[in-house]
C-alpha cells in the first residue's frame, strides 16, 4: 500500500472518509454511530479550548494535533448533517469561503480600506447587513447564547456601545462597580439566593465592561488571574509540604501567612531580575 498523498486536499478527503467509516450503520464504531449534534457539541467546545490552551502555552508542537481534533469536530457535525440530508462538508467549506470573500472586498474586489481600524468598521457593517438579510433585528441580534458568559457579556456591551449606550469613561464604570458592590452588600443579610445571584451577576457584568474600557480581553484577564492563583497556591502547598504539613486543617491565619510569603518571594524575584 502506497503512502497517502500529503496534500491538504487529499488529507481532508481522507478525514471525511474516516468519519464516514466511523458512522457506517453496519461496520462503524458503536460509540460514534449513536452520537448526535447535541452529544457532540460539548466536545466541540472542549476541543476549541484545548486549541486556545496550546496557543497560550506556546506549545506549537502540540498545536497541529489540537487543531486536528477541532477539525474533526467540524467533519463530525457535517457528516451527521449529510446523513440527515441537511448539508455536507463541502457546503460548510463553501459557506466560509463565500463569507470571507464577501467580507473582504478590498482583497477580492475593488474596494479600498485605509487601515485595520477601517477594515474593522467595514467588517461590522457587512455583518450587520448579513443579520438584516436573515431578519435578525436589533442591536444585540446574533450574539450566540452558547458563548462563555464573560465573552458574551463583552460582545453585548460592545453592541450596545455602538448605538451610544455606554459609560463615558473608566471612572464612570468604577463608580458603577462601587454602586453594585453596595447593592450586593445590602442583600447579604437576607441571603436570598435569587437576589444574590442577580447582584453578583450585575457586578460581574460591570467588571467585564471595566476590562472593555481598558481595552483588555476579560477572558484573558480571568485566565491570567486563574494561572496566577494556581501558581501561588501550588507554591504555598509545596512550602508547607516541605515542612511536613498538609494544608487541610491548618488555621486560616497560617494559610494567609503562607500565601503572603509566596507573594513576597515573587516580588523579590522581580526585584532581582
Amino acid at each position: 500500500m502506497s503512502a497517502p498523498d500529503p496534500t491538504a486536499e487529499a488529507e481532508i478527503r481522507r478525514l471525511i472518509d474516516i468519519m464516514a467509516a466511523l458512522r457506517d450503520p453496519a461496520t462503524g464504531c458503536p460509540w460514534d454511530k449513536v452520537q448526535s449534534f447535541d452529544t457532540i457539541a460539548p466536545y466541540t467546545i472542549e476541543e476549541a479550548y484545548e486549541v486556545a490552551d496550546a496557543i497560550a502555552q506556546r506549545d506549537f508542537a502540540a498545536l497541529p494535533d489540537e487543531l486536528g481534533d477541532l477539525l474533526f469536530q467540524v467533519v463530525y457535525h457535517a457528516r451527521m448533517a449529510e446523513e440527515e440530508g441537511r448539508f455536507a462538508f463541502a457546503d460548510v467549506a463553501k459557506a466560509i469561503c463565500d463569507k470571507m470573500i464577501r467580507r473582504h472586498p478590498h482583497v477580492f474586489s475593488d474596494a479600498a480600506v485605509r487601515d485595520a481600524a477601517s477594515q474593522t468598521l467595514a467588517w461590522e457593517a457587512q455583518k450587520s447587513a448579513e443579520r438584516a438579510a436573515r431578519a435578525e433585528t436589533g442591536a444585540l441580534a446574533g450574539v450566540p447564547l452558547a458563548l462563555p458568559a464573560l465573552t458574551r457579556a463583552e460582545k453585548l456591551a460592545k453592541r450596545a456601545a455602538r448605538v451610544g449606550f455606554d459609560w463615558p469613561d473608566t471612572a464612570a464604570v468604577l463608580d458603577k462597580m462601587a454602586e453594585e458592590i453596595g447593592e450586593l452588600e445590602a442583600e447579604l443579610p437576607a441571603a436570598d439566593p435569587v437576589r444574590l445571584m442577580d447582584e453578583v451577576g450585575d457586578l460581574l457584568f460591570v467588571a467585564v465592561n471595566l476590562a472593555r474600557k481598558l481595552n483588555l480581553d476579560p477572558e484573558a484577564c480571568l485566565r491570567h488571574a486563574n494561572a496566577k492563583f494556581s501558581c501561588r497556591f501550588n507554591a504555598m502547598e509545596r512550602d508547607f509540604e516541605a515542612k511536613g504539613q498538609s494544608l487541610k486543617g491548618l488555621p486560616l491565619d497560617v494559610l494567609e501567612a503562607g500565601w503572603q510569603r509566596v507573594k513576597a518571594s515573587e516580588r523579590h524575584g522581580d526585584d532581582s531580575a
